[in-house]
C-alpha cells in the first residue's frame, strides 16, 4: 500500500500513553455528506474475521473512508497490513437525548499486553460540547477491567469529552475507558466505529525514522490527574513493556521502573 501517510515514532508513544490516537478533519467535506447520508440508512453487518474488501466494497463509503491516505497510514501504522474487521457499529444520537452512556471499555476478557486491537471512530460533522461526544479516560487502557466495571464512575480528572471538526478520526486502544454523552443539542448526532483486529505481529509499523527522538521518552513518561501517585506508576511499567513488544527493543526502560524489577542475575557469587 503506498497512498498511506504512517505515523511517526512520537505518534505512536503518543498512542501507547494516552490509549487514542486523533486526526482531525482528515475526510473531506464531499465525503462526510455521503457519509452521514451511509449512516442514516445503516451500513450493512459483516462478519467477523473479514478482510477490510470483502467487508467493504471498492466504492462504498466504509472504503473510501478508510483509503484516505492519513486514515489508512494510521491503520497500518496500529495494525499492520490487511487487519481483519471485528466488527462495525453506526451510532445515532438524537437531538435532546437525555441518557449517557455507562463508563466502560469494550474488552471483557481481553488481557493481552503485548498485542491490541483499535477502533476507529469517525465524525462526519462537527461535535459541539452540547452534542455530547464520545468521553475518554485518557491513559486508562492499560488498567485491567470487565467492560462496565467502570460504570459507577461519573467523572474523573483529566477526563476528555470530545469536541472535534466535522471529518475527525479517532483510533481507540481497545482498553480504552469511553462512553457516548448525552445530547443536549438541537442536532442529530452521527459516530462511525469498526474494530480491527491485527493479522501480523504489531512490530515496527511505523515510520521509525524518528525512533531516538527525546519525545518519545516524553510522550510515554505522560502522567494523568486521575493516576493515584504509587499506582499510576504501574502504568508507565505497563507501557514500557508494550513499547519493548512494538519496538523489539527490550532495553528500553524509563527510570530503571522495569530493568530493576527484571533483574535476575545468573552469575554466582565467588
Amino acid at each position: 500500500m503506498t497512498n498511506t501517510k504512517l505515523l511517526s515514532s512520537v505518534q505512536m508513544a503518543h498512542f501507547v500513553s494516552h490509549g487514542s490516537l486523533r486526526l482531525d478533519a482528515v475526510v473531506p467535506p464531499e465525503l462526510n455528506v455521503v457519509g452521514i447520508e451511509a449512516l442514516r440508512k445503516s451500513v450493512p453487518d459483516v462478519a467477523y474475521g473479514s478482510s477490510v474488501p470483502d467487508a467493504y466494497p471498492e466504492g462504498s463509503f466504509a472504503r473510501l473512508l478508510l483509503e484516505i491516505p492519513e486514515v489508512a497510514g494510521a491503520l497500518r501504522s496500529l495494525v499492520g497490513p490487511e487487519p481483519s474487521v471485528d466488527h462495525h457499529a453506526v451510532h445515532i444520537r438524537e437531538p435532546r437525548q437525555g441518557q449517557a452512556q455507562p463508563l466502560h471499555g469494550d474488552a471483557i476478557i481481553d488481557v493481552r499486553t503485548d498485542a491490541f486491537d483499535v477502533q476507529l471512530m469517525y465524525y462526519p460533522q462537527d461535535v459541539t460540547l452540547d452534542m455530547g461526544g464520545t468521553l475518554s479516560v485518557p491513559g486508562s487502557h492499560l488498567r485491567r477491567t470487565n467492560e462496565s466495571d467502570t460504570g459507577r464512575y461519573q467523572n474523573l480528572r483529566g477526563q476528555s469529552r470530545l469536541v472535534c471538526p466535522a471529518g475527525t478520526v479517532v483510533f481507540l486502544h481497545h482498553g480504552l475507558w469511553h462512553g457516548g454523552r448525552r445530547n443536549d443539542s438541537d442536532a442529530v448526532r452521527y459516530m462511525f466505529k469498526i474494530r480491527f483486529n491485527p493479522t501480523v505481529r504489531q512490530l515496527r509499523l511505523w515510520d521509525t525514522s524518528d525512533l531516538g527522538d527525546p519525545r518519545v521518552a516524553a510522550e510515554l513518561s505522560t502522567m494523568f490527574p486521575w493516576y493515584e501517585q504509587a499506582t499510576g506508576r504501574l502504568e508507565i511499567y505497563n507501557r514500557v513493556l508494550l513499547w519493548r513488544s512494538l519496538t523489539g527493543d527490550d532495553t528500553f526502560d524509563l527510570e530503571h521502573w522495569v530493568s530493576r524489577v527484571s533483574n535476575r542475575p545468573e552469575r554466582q557469587a565467588a
